[in-house]
């Protein structure tokens, strides 16, 4: 069995997590043409998973505002969300707390030919809930005996599970927190349980430590992406799920537009009689004196 895996803190593991992905920024240029190479590829591996009914599930786990949300968002970006779709659970509910712990997550397993992009996942049992001691000690020992036999499961069925932990620094956690808690557009990512966090940075550390030694199995491992660099950790997680996952390119058939029938005589209805939208756009134009 894997041994533990340490977050990048501050101190020797920051420049730990330095020493692994270096520290040169990626520019933007070399940034954003690898992302579109990558995303080219990830729409892809979405056709082949179509075409073999194959079914994926990816988990996104890792410290608040280590990056998770970003990276889905960037996976899941040119994806057809038929197809494609993310699994952000909320809290359960009072019936749902009587069930089987895992039963909620089930339901969002993914069908023939479907991706499932798990926004955090059943892992909450062995952090947030463990930490901030939303289950007892029975249920959360229960999960940690429990996990590698549900996640057994699953790939014996065929399901292809892959598991990213994203690890951030301390400082770099709080760079973050501060910069959301001036941002109106972003403050809604800050909630009291992050903030939480910052005091409890240790114990969370020791429930990933404790975690990775009970789940970081052969048949469902677990990949740590280093995160204080947001564009780093989002190509080297796409780049490292394309590489694991054994798709090819699927033959589309050709489209061709057919040619436009002439007119039967059609008329549109009047415009007048129908509500538009107010034209904004013209506001603004108008307000700024010259279109540029």
């Amino acid at each position: 069995m894997p041994g533990k895996v340490k977050d990048a803190g501050s101190g020797h593991g920051k420049k730990a997590a330095q020493q692994l992905q270096g520290t040169r920024k990626l520019p933007t240029h070399l940034y954003e043409t690898e992302l579109y190479r990558l995303q080219g590829e990830l729409v892809k591996m979405q056709e082949w998973v179509r075409a073999q009914g194959a079914r994926i599930v990816v988990i996104f786990e890792g410290r608040d505002a280590a990056g998770k949300g970003g990276t889905i968002k960037r996976v899941s970006q040119y994806l057809n969300p038929r197809l494609a779709r993310i699994a952000a659970l909320p809290a359960p509910t009072e019936r749902q707390r009587t069930q089987w712990y895992f039963q909620r997550y089930v339901e969002n397993l993914p069908a023939a030919g479907e991706l499932v992009l798990f926004d955090r996942s059943w892992y909450n049992r062995a952090g947030v809930e463990h930490v901030m001691g939303f289950c007892t000690k029975e249920e959360y020992s229960r999960f940690l005996h429990q996990c590698p036999i549900f996640e057994r499961l699953l790939v014996e069925d065929g399901i292809l599970l892959r598991k990213y932990w994203f690890s951030v620094s301390d400082e770099e956690q709080q760079r973050r927190f501060e910069s959301r808690r001036h941002d109106p557009l972003r403050s809604w990512k800050l909630s009291p349980m992050d903030l939480e966090s910052i005091t409890r940075w240790e114990d969370y550390s020791r429930a990933k430590d404790e975690m990775f030694v009970h789940t970081d199995i052969p048949e469902a491992p677990w990949h740590v992406v280093e995160s204080d660099d947001k564009r780093r950790a989002r190509i080297n997680m796409i780049a490292h799920l394309l590489s694991s996952i054994p798709y090819h390119q699927v033959k589309q058939p050709s489209l061709k537009l057919p040619p436009r029938p002439a007119a039967q005589g059609y008329i549109r209805t009047p415009r007048d009689m129908q509500a538009y939208v107010p034209d904004h756009a013209a506001e603004l134009l108008a307000g700024n004196g010259r279109v540029r």
